[in-house]
């Protein structure tokens, strides 16, 4: 599959299935399903299975609520960038 996007549009969606990956290994590892994922976490099923496709944008809440849900945690950076003015 062939993905034509500016840049920054590319690495969002890495970003993205990279996040997705890791929410549906750790539920598989846990040997749950995306419904008892969706319901532990207070979110719709049809959430679960975009996240997991790397799909949607999805709330920062919501993915932080899926995250510690399953035990895990995502660590952010923010960062100042610098811009020279013209």
């Amino acid at each position: 599959m062939l993905i034509f996007a500016p840049k920054s549009q590319y690495i969002e969606i890495m970003i993205q299935q990279e996040i997705g990956n890791a929410i549906k290994e750790r539920r598989k590892k846990l040997g749950i399903n995306q419904q008892t994922l969706a319901d532990l976490a207070s979110v719709a099923v049809n959430t679960v299975v975009a996240i997991e496709r790397g799909e949607g944008n999805p709330q920062l809440a919501t993915l932080l609520t899926i995250l510690d849900t399953l035990g895990l945690q995502m660590d952010i950076n923010i960062k100042q960038l610098d811009y020279e003015t013209v």
